[in-house]
């Protein structure tokens, strides 16, 4: 950036961060700590550019181009090797009276 667009900057707290992605402010910090957003460190708080978290933002989108690859293609009986759930007793007293020898 030239010295003549810094003025047009506007830099964000961690606390703006959080409010304004509606997260906590213990995220906003670990997205800074990892670099995954762009921060400066004046003395010991950080300054986000609003920008960066635009960009940020951008690049994070989801967006369902992968939704197609969700059809079903097997045959019908098909589980791809997956077991069925395995039914589970009933629980309560009820149960363990019906179970009950007589």
């Amino acid at each position: 950036m030239t010295a003549n667009t810094w003025g047009d900057v506007k830099f964000l707290t961690i606390y703006e961060l959080a409010r304004i992605m509606r997260i906590s402010k213990m995220s906003a910090y670990r997205l800074v700590h990892t670099g995954e957003l762009e921060a400066i460190r004046v003395g010991r708080s950080y300054r986000i550019p609003e920008q960066a978290v635009v960009n940020y933002m951008r690049g994070a989108a989801f967006t369902p181009t992968g939704m197609a690859s969700l059809k079903p293609d097997a045959p019908t009986g098909d589980t791809g090797g997956e077991r069925a759930p395995r039914e589970r007793p009933p629980e309560g007293k009820a149960a363990r009276r019906a179970a009950r020898p007589e």
